[in-house]
């Protein structure tokens, strides 16, 4: 039997809402995580909205956030998301916190939403 169920665990990483501005996810915490990755959606985009999206790490979760190195990244998501769509970044990186960051270049708006699914070091994951 295949069971992915068992051996993840999603929380929340950018709350779903319309985006009128750059977005800082929320601060994911790795200990105890073997891997992270995380899904993106994206729903209607309002005037040419263009936003881009890209990852940054601190070993505090407070303060010293900073862009992930590209070769630290897994990415299907183009420089400018597109509307209704759904896109996958995963972290390859050694900093305990994450973020996902979403950055306006133009227009109006875009819906979004994000997720982290983690990969815990004890399983199941009740």
């Amino acid at each position: 039997m295949r069971d992915l169920y068992s051996d993840i665990k999603v929380v929340p990483a950018l709350a779903p809402a319309v985006l009128a501005a750059n977005a800082n996810g929320v601060a994911i915490d790795l200990l105890g995580n073997q891997r992270v990755a995380f899904a993106v959606n994206t729903g209607a985009i309002e005037a040419a909205g263009a936003f881009g999206v890209k990852l940054q790490e601190s070993d505090t979760g407070t303060s010293g956030w900073a862009d992930v190195a590209a070769d630290q990244v897994q990415n299907n998501a183009p420089a400018v998301l597109a509307a209704a769509s759904a896109y996958r970044l995963g972290y390859l990186g050694w900093k305990r916190f994450i973020r996902l960051v979403l950055t306006k270049t133009g227009g109006t708006s875009l819906a979004a939403g994000a997720v982290a699914i983690l990969s815990p070091d004890e399983r199941p994951v009740p």
